[in-house]
């Protein structure tokens, strides 16, 4: 039947659930060793690596969301957190008044270099050490070409 869409083969489904279980398990077991070992959450980790890697270490909010992939809300309450633990301050836009200024504080910085290596060695032992270097370039493909495709619709 022409144009009818076809529907993914029980072997498809089982690759996709293991997939997206593997993930899942992935993250969280990365996330509770950062936080475990650093007190940041990937929340944290993600805002801090975007601010660092800034220009100034600082980014419009929006431009900020739109950088890590969150929603403009979600982003908000997070950076509300992360302002009363002294990692950044917003100020106000001077291009834009409606706009704000998200700014990397020294102790965010501080906090940011402190994680790096230990979320370094959890991503070695978690993912890297679990695959062969050939699994590890074939997730890789995997994981650009899913980048791709998503990003071109």
């Amino acid at each position: 039947m022409p144009g009818a869409r076809r529907l993914p083969t029980r072997h498809e489904l089982a690759m996709w659930r293991e997939f997206i279980e593997a993930a899942e398990l992935l993250r969280t077991a990365v996330a509770a060793r950062l936080h475990g070992d650093t007190g940041l959450s990937m929340g944290d980790y993600t805002v801090l690596l975007a601010l660092t890697e800034a220009d100034g270490g600082r980014y419009r909010s929006s431009d900020l969301a739109t950088a890590i992939g969150w929603e403009r809300s979600r982003l908000s309450h997070h950076l509300g957190r992360m302002e009363r633990r002294g990692l950044i301050r917003r100020e106000h836009c001077t291009a834009d008044s409606r706009g704000a200024e998200i700014v990397l504080e020294p102790h965010g910085r501080q906090a940011f270099h402190a994680a790096t290596a230990p979320h370094l060695r959890a991503v070695r032992e978690l993912f890297v050490d679990a695959l062969t270097a050939e699994q590890v370039r074939a997730a890789g493909d995997v994981a650009s070409a899913l980048r791709t495709h998503l990003t071109d619709h």
